[in-house]
């Protein structure tokens, strides 16, 4: 069914813009809002969608057929309300994701991190050879986008995402789960509700569960494979040598030995990443030739804002990330360091969500210890209030021996300037990245 019209309620979103893409592809008219302009929206734009920024019901089509909506759009926001007042049919963006994986093979990558990269490998590995759609929570730098679609898919890949409890739509042929740190502590009770939900998810897959080695105690599925680099793993990666512009590394899996894979990309947790996309793509597609998973895997460009180089110079390095849990953080920094043992590494930090800021304060602390130099921008609201005392000069307080301070984000490319460390990292999931082009030309 083509030529309906659909309205996106946060269609700027990562995970909503990979969806209007699609409904724009079949032939659907899209429009919808959000609330600032970004290189996403204005890429949606120039495919076709009608875009607006200001909350105004009058800019709502008179002709809506169904709303898709994210869980950040607040219940009492005007054009919600005015949805529900008219009886127009609402659905979450997970429904939707949902119901459009349903009618294909899935391959699909859950994990409170490693998700968004593990997935653009995963697409990375087999496309355009299989008639694909890739549903990313990043832009791929091998697709230039979060989204692609093959004109017949018969394989959908997709991140499947916890919060909200969205990853529940989904019944992959092959599910992954990179990791299950506690986070989103505002939907889970606490961390064995969590893995609760992460058990649900792989209950729900039809033939293979991967279970990183690190969760795969918590996984009791007996379709469950396990990966990591322990020799007690279904497929596990061994000879790991970390150079300067590649990892090597060769892989065993239950199909036998893969050898000289060469990475372009940095840290333990990468390795993890490809070992988890190769596993998936062979359990899936178990006659790939090893010749194209090393061609592939050596071609991976990486994801946008996931270890991200922006400046690379004798005199000055600068990476963008989009860690916003401790556990991501400690991966992105101590890789950083093992890269750069000697040089003076400054940090500058927006925190995400209030919620995360308090009920990890400590792990916050002790990572950013790690820095040389602290720089805290406010505290990113995204779809929170304010929680008194909790600030990112309460963080600050709690490093330890910091070099550290709070700025507003108008003072921080002034300051950076005038105090060019060797290498910059900007670090958080909130519009943090609006700084990057600037930043990029110190």
């Amino acid at each position: 069914m083509r030529n309906r019209h659909i309205y996106f309620l946060g269609i700027g979103g990562i995970g909503m813009s990979a969806l209007a893409q699609y409904f724009l592809q079949n032939g659907d008219h899209v429009s919808g809002y959000d609330l600032t302009p970004s290189a996403v929206t204005e890429m949606l734009q120039a495919k076709g969608a009608k875009i607006h920024f200001d909350g105004d019901v009058t800019q709502i089509p008179d002709e809506v057929d169904f709303v898709v909506y994210t869980p950040a759009v607040p219940k009492d926001f005007v054009e919600y309300q005015y949805f529900v007042e008219n009886n127009i049919p609402m659905y979450k963006r997970s429904q939707v994701l949902g119901h459009i994986t349903d009618e294909l093979r899935t391959i699909a990558v859950a994990g409170t991190h490693g998700k968004t990269t593990t997935t653009s490998m995963v697409a990375h590995l087999l496309y355009p050879e299989q008639p694909l759609a890739a549903f990313i929570g990043g832009i791929s730098k091998n697709l230039n986008d979060n989204y692609v679609c093959s004109p017949r898919p018969e394989t959908a890949v997709v991140e499947a995402d916890e919060f909200d409890r969205s990853f529940l739509t989904l019944h992959p042929e092959v599910a992954v789960i990179t990791s299950m740190d506690a986070d989103h502590l505002d939907i889970y009770r606490d961390v064995e509700d969590l893995q609760g939900a992460f058990r649900k998810f792989a209950s729900q897959t039809s033939r293979t569960v991967l279970a990183h080695e690190a969760v795969a105690q918590y996984i009791t599925q007996p379709n469950k494979k396990t990966y990591g680099t322990s020799q007690d793993c279904d497929y596990y990666a061994y000879q790991i040598d970390y150079q300067p512009e590649t990892t090597r590394f060769c892989l065993h899996t239950p199909q036998g030995e893969i050898t000289d894979l060469a990475l372009p990309a940095h840290g333990q947790y990468n390795i993890w990443n490809a070992t988890a996309a190769i596993a998936a793509v062979l359990e899936a597609f178990p006659g790939m030739p090893e010749d194209r998973i090393r061609q592939k895997i050596g071609t991976f460009a990486g994801v946008k804002r996931r270890f991200d180089y922006i400046v690379r110079r004798p005199d000055f390095v600068y990476i963008d990330d989009y860690a916003h849990h401790p556990a991501e953080m400690r991966s992105f920094i101590t890789a950083v360091r093992e890269i750069y043992p000697d040089k003076e590494i400054c940090g500058v930090f927006q925190p995400h969500l209030y919620t995360r800021t308090r009920d990890f304060a400590d792990e916050f602390a002790e990572v950013l210890g790690l820095l040389d130099r602290v720089i805290l921008l406010p505290i990113y609201p995204a779809r929170e209030k304010p929680i008194e005392g909790i600030t990112s000069e309460f963080l600050l307080r709690k490093v330890q021996d910091s070099n550290g301070m709070v700025l507003q984000k108008h003072e921080l490319v002034p300051y950076l300037k005038a105090h060019r460390p060797d290498v910059l990292l900007t670090i958080g999931a909130g519009d943090i990245d609006r700084l990057v082009p600037e930043l990029g030309t110190l």
